[in-house]
């Protein structure tokens, strides 16, 4: 199994990805949708970060929302018609960068063994953080997809990493060889 911070380094990479995927876009194309029931790009940014919030919050440490107000919009259990309206960019990337913080804070605090039961939620934190970035990694495919056939923008070469492989066109970080 990978250790935390050579994950935290995985995940700041597939968030740096991520960024590169969608921080030339404009406004309207992150909340243009490619056909009525598809969610915009701009969707898949916070729903990136919504996720990372919760299975930090429910797995490691009980913490508040950083952004209650779009929990409801960016969670996938929300029908894709419900998705809107979408916050501006600097709003998506403001929301980004404090989930990612708290990453990261949360993380190091477990890693440090700052935390009860320390060897148990390594473990935990271990497998989650593959969890968070194959989840970035898969909403980047679709991000990427959208990116280059509908809106006619280069897509920017993938991260490279000895922890990164591809399995069913996806970049994926395994603690295995699939």
């Amino acid at each position: 199994m990978h250790e935390i911070p050579q994950l935290l380094a995985e995940y700041d990479r597939a968030r740096a990805y991520t960024d590169e995927l969608w921080r030339d876009l404009t406004a309207e194309e992150l909340h243009w949708r490619p056909e009525q029931n598809f969610s915009p790009i701009g969707w898949h940014l916070g729903h990136q970060a919504h996720v990372a919030h919760f299975m930090i919050r429910n797995l490691t440490a009980a913490e508040p929302s950083p952004a209650p107000d779009l929990d409801d919009l960016m969670d996938s259990a929300n029908p894709e018609a419900n998705r809107l309206p979408l916050p501006d960019p600097r709003r998506l990337a403001g929301f980004r960068a404090t989930v990612g913080e708290r990453v990261h804070a949360r993380m190091n605090a477990i890693g440090a063994g700052d935390v009860g039961a320390p060897a148990q939620l390594k473990i935990v934190a271990q497998t989650l953080l593959m969890a968070i970035i194959n989840h970035e990694y898969q909403h980047d495919r679709w991000i990427g997809e959208v990116r280059n056939r509908d809106l006619g923008h280069a897509l920017p070469d993938d991260p490279t990493s000895d922890l990164i492989t591809t399995v069913d066109g996806y970049l994926v970080v395994c603690g295995w060889t699939p």
